[in-house]
């Protein structure tokens, strides 16, 4: 079986300190370097190795490794700068004893072998190649690994129970036999994740904290782009070494320059490039030569081979890169002060990390977090993103000591599955805000029914923001007002506000606009009511709005506030204020009755609204420090809240699981797919036997169905089929048709014989030359009709939709969509987001449908495109449901031909 893993181009990852290598498959002109590999260990590591300290086995070794491609046989190189340091191997076996560890006969087992240069050892050089070889022996159907190895091999047995796979040993005298079950389970991701967020965080010192930067190509004149980033270096008073890189020039603003990188008297850690675009290439190959480990490519305008030139550069030498096409990075942490942008104005240190795509966006968070005073402790302008990422962001600042709040505005994901993991991780340690950027599609309907169509990427972006707790919003202005609150105030416990005002007509609009936000205002009770008016001037409504009257004084509206936040039935408080020439007579200033209060001593999380505001968002300091968000418009300070009560809720909710589905065959699931794709090479939409044996795979609940080729058959079939009613349903059908109803291929409610003939005759009369055969159904009983359905998306994966179903689903568009694989939350989400989830629960008297049906339905499909890469199109519609159970009533499924690919895996972009 051909391995697409294997037969794409070497794929580049990081080693526990960070070091780039390349990941490759074994090749014949190898065999010099892996004998060598071999010569070169000293005696001891090739005993542990081979069981002797024997040459022989080094050279039968490498001739294995560099042979012909061979069925089961797979050999993975690692190298650093065309050197292999690395080789790691499997071959099948028919393992006799595997079940002991929990492998059965009937699975297919392959013997693994290690080998590590000397000197290398301990870096992860081992591991990383176990793990690549884990995804390609997973894609060729091997579910178990096993190995013999020495007791005394301390190394290698360390390396197989680290890996987070279910590792069983038998020991036989010195030797140990070792077999690895290769599940994908979560323990295993979260494995690879914590290796790779650490080798990640690792490969990005150079980039963010680095002791020597120089910047290439800095003008002598003013205007360039690589002054302007000297400049600000140099006087952001970067603690490191500076240099600039100018053929032309001893000394630029005072910073020393020389005429070419190698000419440096230290090697840069960071080398910014801001030469044109037809000599980046060679600059980056310069600074590779000189040992440079990071770029920060400023330059735009690239084509094609230019692009591929710089990022080939990058990674024959192990640099990272930020860029091309970028406004800068900072890092304001006060033992650095690197500002190596070209922003007008230095950020102001603070806690907030920040990763953009636009430059202008990143300015404008940069210049808003800094007026605010939550500050910045790191900055990435990602421009077109040839390597660095949002994920590699939000894993440095997970680990930086500095960042508690996270700012995203990215406009593409490289690997949203790998990204999701990354983001529920670190959700759940701070606030990670975005822009959902691109929603061109927003207010697009589904053009037809099928769930392609139904699919925008605005509802995928969602999805994915959803289950990773990632706080979306829909403009740079709501991004930091929602970061004023998160940053100053705590977490409500859930959505009810109190509102308090001093002006009738403003309580009124901050009452409307926590109500537009999906906040809920509860009505105060009798006990709160008379806490309240014993404490407010007279004429005040207690209600919700608590109108306090122009009248009310500093002291009372602290009192109120106080009384309010100890009430068990509000979770908020949203104040409304107004400036009055009462207060301005007494010398009150009600603003002094929210800020007054010491960090910490107030529980429930607390906003103004001052209608007056000349900016849309404040951070007013109260006494004793921290600050209180102060807002211009109420519909801003409702949507703070109502992120923040989300976000409250995510963390609230322990992390879901993907439930384990027992009685699913995926070996035949596969063979299904195989053998079609080897008969249909381009793919398409299955027909209704095959469609209905790959549903039956995943034990997905169908209606009762035959086929007929004939009117004849036909009869036979509805005689089968009639229930006590007698009435069957008869459904056209020839490769491609997606719309029976609209094309008028279906016939309901026929009874007897006569009408089953007269139905046959009619759609072989309208569609001659296109009907292949009919599809009979009894008549379904009443239910209400859903639809659930999946589509494979290119970028972010399988992406499961569910809604109403029958022939409104493209009128009304009533649909909810999550990313598979779907946990036991995301199915609860799934079954409640879309409008018509009140007809599932009994609306209108009618009584609960099946919901634990509902959700094995969804549950299974997800399972079904979580296991079938090739299913590019799943559409099930009608779905019907009712107290009894869920059935699928027709359902169409179409493949692809597509290669599987982990999203998993440890690999750069």
């Amino acid at each position: 079986m051909t391995d697409d893993v294997l037969t794409r181009p070497p794929v580049h990852a990081l080693l526990a300190d960070g070091t780039m290598v390349c990941i490759r498959p074994a090749r014949r002109s190898d065999h010099e370097q892996l004998h060598g590999l071999y010569e070169e260990m000293s005696p001891e590591n090739l005993r542990l190795r081979f069981f002797a300290a024997s040459r022989r086995s080094a050279a039968l070794a490498a001739d294995r490794a560099c042979g012909p491609a061979r069925p089961g046989y797979r050999a993975l190189v690692a190298e650093i700068a065309d050197r292999i340091i690395g080789l790691a191997e499997y071959g099948v076996t028919d393992s006799q004893d595997s079940a002991e560890y929990g492998v059965t006969d009937a699975e297919h087992t392959a013997e693994i072998s290690i080998a590590v240069a000397d000197g290398l050892h301990h870096r992860g050089v081992g591991t990383l190649l176990v793990e690549h070889l884990v995804s390609a022996a997973r894609a060729e159907g091997i579910t178990a690994f096993t190995a013999d190895a020495l007791s005394e091999n301390h190394e290698v047995l360390r390396l197989f129970a680290d890996l987070g796979l279910r590792t069983a040993r038998r020991f036989d005298g010195p030797e140990v036999r070792c077999t690895i079950a290769l599940d994908e389970s979560d323990t295993y991701l979260t494995a690879v994740e914590e290796r790779g967020r650490a080798a990640d965080v690792a490969s990005l010192r150079p980039l963010l904290r680095p002791e020597t930067v120089a910047v290439v190509g800095a003008g002598r004149k003013a205007g360039s782009v690589g002054r302007a980033i000297l400049h600000q270096l140099h006087a952001g008073d970067y603690t490191g070494r500076l240099f600039a890189v100018n053929p032309g020039a001893h000394a630029i603003l005072g910073v020393p320059s020389c005429p070419s990188v190698s000419a440096l008297p230290a090697t840069p850690d960071l080398a910014v490039l801001a030469v044109p675009a037809a000599a980046l290439a060679d600059t980056a190959e310069e600074c590779g030569k000189a040992g440079v480990r990071a770029l920060l490519v400023v330059t735009s305008g690239l084509d094609a081979a230019q692009s591929d030139a710089l990022l080939t550069a990058c990674r024959a030498h192990g640099m990272r890169m930020v860029g091309p096409n970028c406004l800068g990075i900072s890092n304001t942490d006060p033992a650095l002060r690197l500002d190596a942008t070209f922003a007008a104005r230095h950020p102001r240190p603070g806690t907030a990390g920040i990763a953009v795509q636009s430059g202008g966006v990143g300015i404008a968070l940069l210049d808003g977090l800094s007026r605010l005073g939550i500050g910045v402790s790191s900055f990435a302008s990602l421009g077109d993103k040839y390597d660095v990422s949002g994920n590699d962001m939000l894993q440095w600042w997970e680990s930086d000591g500095r960042t508690d709040l996270a700012l995203l505005h990215l406009e593409s994901f490289g690997n949203p599955r790998a990204f999701s993991r990354t983001a529920r991780r670190v959700t759940r340690r701070m606030p990670v805000l975005t822009v959902d950027a691109g929603r061109t599609d927003a207010g697009r309907r589904a053009a037809a029914s099928h769930t392609a169509a139904a699919a925008t990427r605005t509802m995928t972006r969602g999805a994915l923001f959803t289950q990773a707790g990632i706080t979306a919003t829909h403009s740079c202005g709501e991004l930091l007002e929602t970061a004023a609150l998160m940053h100053s105030q705590p977490l409500p416990a859930g959505s009810r506000v109190a509102v308090v005002t001093n002006a009738g007509g403003a309580g009124v609009l901050a009452a409307d606009a926590c109500a537009e936000a999906g906040l809920t205002l509860p009505a105060p009770t009798p006990e709160l009511v008379d806490d309240l008016l014993a404490v407010l001037p007279a004429g005040a409504a207690v209600g919700n709005p608590v109108d306090a009257t122009a009248a009310v004084t500093e002291e009372q509206l602290t009192a109120c506030v106080d009384r309010i936040m100890r009430y068990g039935g509000i979770d908020a408080v949203l104040v409304a204020l107004v400036p009055t020439a009462v207060a301005a007579a007494t010398g009150d200033d009600l603003i002094r009755a929210l800020t007054h209060a010491a960090p910490g001593s107030r529980p429930k999380p607390v906003a103004a609204v001052r209608l007056e505001q000349g900016l849309p968002v404040e951070l007013l300091p109260a006494e004793g420090g921290g600050t209180v968000p102060a807002y211009a418009e109420p519909q801003a300070a409702a949507r703070a809240l109502a992120h923040a009560a989300r976000r409250a809720a995510w963390l609230a909710r322990p992390a879901g699981t993907v439930p384990v589905l027992d009685d699913v065959d995926t070996a035949r699931a596969h063979a299904v797919v195989d053998t079609y794709l080897e008969e249909n090479p381009d793919g398409g939409w299955l027909a209704p036997r095959v469609c209905a044996e790959l549903l039956d795979c995943y034990g997905i609940p169908q209606l009762p169905w035959a086929w007929a080729d004939t009117e004849d058959d036909a009869v036979l079939a509805a005689d089968r089929l009639r229930g006590a009613d007698g009435r069957v349903v008869m459904k056209g059908h020839w490769p491609g048709l997606l719309h029976k109803s609209a094309q008028h291929a279906v016939h309901l409610d026929l009874r007897g014989d006569h009408q089953v003939r007269a139905a046959f005759r009619d759609l072989e009369t309208r569609f001659a030359g296109l009907l292949t055969g009919v599809v009979l159904q009894p008549l379904a009983p009443r239910g209400t009709e859903l639809f659930a359905g999946v589509v494979q998306d290119e970028v972010f994966g399988p992406l499961v939709l569910f809604g109403l179903g029958g022939t409104a689903t493209e009128v009304l568009a009533d649909h909810a969509a999550r990313l598979a694989p779907l946990t036991d939350h995301d199915v609860h989400d799934l079954i409640t987001a879309p409008r018509c989830a009140p007809l599932l629960f009994g609306a209108h008297g009618g009584g609960p449908v099946d919901l634990t049906g509902l959700e094995r339905l969804l549950l299974r499909l997800s399972r079904m495109a979580s296991d079938l890469p090739q299913l590019a199109e799943a559409d099930f519609n009608p779905v019907l449901a009712t107290p009894g159970g869920v059935t699928v009533l027709d359902a169409r499924v179409r493949l692809l031909p597509r290669r599987p690919q982990d999203p998993y895996l440890r690999r750069l972009r």
